[in-house]
């Protein structure tokens, strides 16, 4: 525990995430500067607006930004996409020790692995002979079929290589079209060395609370990255919320200056619900699974940052067979003042020039 437990106000801890996810008024300039400070996109095929890598990068860096750079950065392998998500190159040592251990940790996949060992090793021959192949070009020789109740039924080469990439043995070399081009690892990722496993969560964790600024230790996990930091930083309470934090030291008593934006819901200002709830008092729910009758933001609804509040979602999609970015509402949390206004209806704007698309409200 922290020899000193910081006491935030709600605004002081407000302040502390924006600023710290990089949605202050000062935007950074270099797609490099955001990923690395991030240390991760989420990679989702919903396009109702814009990918959601796409999109965490516009809201930062603004129309200056080029959806070309990152499929370069991709493609060059400074920037690599595993499990679903975009890591600087450099950072992927520090995840190879958890991938050494994977078979050892985990259940039924370790032993559909061991019944398939043939179609593994077919797998790693045809790679290595061959160079990058879709996954749709491996043959499907598994003695014992993937079974789910979801979407991954009767994908046995698409989970074979989920698992594969898990244990550090094939990696996504780049893609074609929507589709993922597996290769051997070794020839995708940095040849660096190994950070020992407890080093390596440690520093994740550090890297993870510089990104968010103020976190849980210990909250509900999540499949796609951790929202807790375990003891990084300090200790801190913030007023009217329950429990302890664990804070940036590096973000205490920095100035502030806001603007608005538009996030994807994937944004990790958002993405861990009940902080969004603990810190901003923000509700919301991604509810393109939801019959449309039973929605009450929209199918891809955007939350709406003004300043250091979360105060509304935009219900807006991007038409691209009609060339235009259409605007079905602006769901206001609170009622917005006419500074508010202003500032979110250039958003707005600014999104739809850098989509490419005439807005229509």
């Amino acid at each position: 525990m922290s020899p000193t437990v910081h006491r935030l106000s709600g605004t002081d801890a407000r302040r502390i995430a924006v600023r710290a996810q990089m949605l202050g008024r000062r935007r950074p300039s270099d797609l490099f500067e955001v990923v690395r400070h991030l240390a991760m996109l989420q990679v989702d095929p919903t396009a109702a607006v814009a990918p959601n890598a796409d999109l965490v990068l516009w809201s930062r860096l603004g129309s200056g930004y080029d959806r070309a750079e990152l499929q370069r950065a991709l493609a060059e392998h400074s920037l690599i996409e595993v499990l679903a998500l975009i890591r600087p190159a450099a950072d992927i040592a520090l995840y190879r020790a958890d991938m050494v251990a994977w078979p050892e940790r985990t259940g039924p996949a370790r032993e559909w692995i061991r019944a398939n060992d043939a179609c593994r090793r077919d797998i790693l021959r045809r790679l290595e002979a061959d160079g990058p192949q879709l996954s749709r070009d491996l043959p499907d020789t598994c003695a014992v079929p993937w079974g789910s109740t979801g979407w991954t039924d009767n994908r046995n080469v698409t989970m074979m290589l989920e698992c594969m990439t898990a244990r550090g043995e094939v990696a996504v070399a780049g893609r074609s079209g929507r589709q993922r081009l597996w290769d051997l690892a070794d020839r995708v990722y940095p040849d660096a060395p190994v950070v020992p496993a407890e080093d390596a969560r440690r520093i994740r964790d550090e890297r993870r609370l510089r990104a968010l600024g103020i976190a849980r230790a210990r909250t509900t996990q999540s499949p796609v990255e951790a929202w807790d930091v375990g003891e990084a930083g300090e200790e801190a309470v913030v007023d009217g919320v329950k429990g302890t934090w664990r804070v940036d030291p590096a973000q205490l008593g920095q100035p502030f200056s806001g603007r608005a934006a538009l996030l994807s819901p994937f944004d990790r200002l958002v993405h861990d619900r009940a902080r969004a709830r603990e810190l901003f008092g923000f509700e919301y729910l991604l509810e393109m699974y939801k019959p449309a009758a039973k929605r009450r933001w929209g199918y891809f609804a955007l939350p709406i940052l003004h300043s250091d509040a979360l105060v509304g979602k935009l219900d807006a999609t991007a038409d691209r067979k009609a060339g235009v970015f259409r605007v079905h509402a602006v769901h206001q949390d609170v009622p917005f003042s006419a500074a508010t206004t202003s500032a979110v209806d250039r958003e707005i704007a600014e999104l739809a020039r850098w989509l490419e698309l005439d807005l229509v409200r």
